[in-house]
């Protein structure tokens, strides 16, 4: 997939944790995990937007586009 998702990359930089960030959105750990490693097939925008607002940054700082050039 052309589409690296960096949220573990962000999360560092912010010092949280999966089980902190989870609670803040209201969401499973086990859900968010699977988004953290990169094995989500799909993100919707409302998480993302959740994600951008707890983490206080922007969606091209999670996800990434990577050409197979």
């Amino acid at each position: 997939m052309a589409i690296r998702i960096n949220l573990d990359v962000v999360m560092a930089k912010r010092k949280m944790r999966l089980k902190t960030l989870a609670h803040a959105m209201d969401i499973t750990e086990a859900n968010l995990s699977i988004l953290k490693n990169g094995k989500a097939k799909a993100v919707r925008l409302s998480t993302l937007d959740k994600l951008c607002e707890i983490l206080e940054c922007q969606p091209g700082d999670i996800l990434e586009f990577e050409s197979n050039i």
